[in-house]
């Protein structure tokens, strides 16, 4: 009977415990339900930034011109007066051919011309003084005629001879063989002592000329109308980086559009000419070509990273106060990590450049720092 009693008073004090003790666990279990997590994100300012209207492609730095020296007369290749990979100028002497068989050559025209030159002259005085015999009728007009054509004839094989001469004296230029174009030569591909073919089919030395140099690269066709307004309004600069980390890149000027589309890419193929100074710039080399067409100034631009795309197209998280909110934008081009923003932003708003996987419209923000990507 005691322990009856005693289980009855305990049971009821741990009853009155628990009622005095749910409104306390109710109000805790609110309080937590009202609590939403707080994301930590990075933000950046929206600001206004002079932007420029740019095509980047990939580009290939082409010769300015490029020159095949091949021999224009036969025989032992004396000697190369360069080395492989020099510098040269116009008119730099390249190679020496013996000369020996051109001047014998020139030597013997200079004989007949000599030779035919003094018949020549005879045959010219006596057509002198055979006209005017005949004139006196002192001799018949067949020896007349006779003298006349042996005049013209003996003329006419001196002006062959003269004309034998020339060409000696130019095949013996040909053995001096000098740089047609100031440029870098390439390898050597003709030794001293080895037998020159004239007009062979394969070179002795090619010349590429590196100042100025060109570029070329392809765009989308329908960037066409807008490159050829901006071309006819002036000159489009275009600069060559040789890495995505060069800070110095070359600048030259857009000069050529190609007449053709390429139907089969799309695409058409332009050039642009660089003075190349320093010749930064070599034949064949790969570039990021960078075609400017327009200046756009006080664009509304935020870090590109802050631009995500959703099913509905780009958005950015805004931070109003403490929460996100989600904004649909409409964004152009990107310059230097910055998106241009054409509409849904204005300057001065935050954005949410990290964290962006933690938020959904209305989250709890923390801002941890300020992106560096507003500098």
């Amino acid at each position: 009977m005691r322990d009856k009693i005693f289980f009855t008073i305990h049971c009821s004090l741990f009853a009155m415990f628990c009622l005095l003790s749910l409104p306390s666990c109710s109000k805790d279990a609110s309080k937590q339900a009202m609590m939403k997590p707080v994301a930590p994100v990075t933000v950046a300012p929206v600001i206004q930034k002079t932007v420029p209207i740019q095509l980047r492609v990939i580009g290939t730095v082409e010769a300015y011109s490029t020159v095949s020296v091949k021999a224009r007369v036969s025989g032992e290749l004396l000697s190369v007066n360069f080395k492989e990979g020099q510098d040269v100028k116009k008119g730099d002497l390249l190679f020496a051919i013996d000369p020996g068989p051109y001047e014998t050559a020139l030597a013997a025209a200079n004989a007949n011309l000599a030779k035919n030159s003094a018949l020549a002259q005879k045959a010219a005085d006596d057509f002198i003084r055979y006209t005017g015999l005949f004139k006196d009728q002192l001799v018949s007009r067949e020896d007349y005629e006779r003298v006349k054509a042996n005049a013209e004839a003996l003329k006419s094989a001196a002006d062959a001879d003269r004309a034998a001469v020339d060409n000696a004296k130019l095949q013996l230029s040909y053995c001096f063989i000098s740089s047609p174009v100031t440029g870098r030569t390439g390898s050597l591909l003709a030794d001293p002592g080895s037998i020159i073919k004239a007009n062979d089919d394969k070179p002795m030395v090619v010349i590429n000329q590196i100042q100025p140099v060109f570029a070329g690269f392809s765009v989308p066709e329908q960037n066409l109308p807008e490159i050829r307004k901006r071309m006819a309004s002036g000159k489009l600069k275009v600069e060559a980086f040789l890495s995505n980390e060069d800070k110095n890149p070359a600048v030259g000027t857009l000069n050529f559009i190609d007449n053709t589309v390429d139907a089969s890419t799309g695409t058409i193929k332009l050039k642009a000419i660089f003075p190349n100074k320093e010749k930064r710039l070599w034949p064949g080399q790969f570039v990021n070509a960078v075609l400017t067409l327009d200046i756009r100034h006080d664009a509304i631009v935020a870090p590109s990273r802050a631009v995500q795309t959703g099913q509905q197209g780009p958005f950015v998280f805004v931070v109003k106060e403490d929460s996100a909110e989600l904004r649909p934008v409409n964004t152009g081009v990107t310059y230097e990590d910055m998106t241009v923003i054409e509409k849904g932003l204005v300057m001065g708003e935050q954005v949410v450049t990290d964290g962006q996987m933690r938020l959904m419209p209305g989250a709890k923000v923390e801002i941890k720092n300020i992106s560096e990507g507003s500098k």
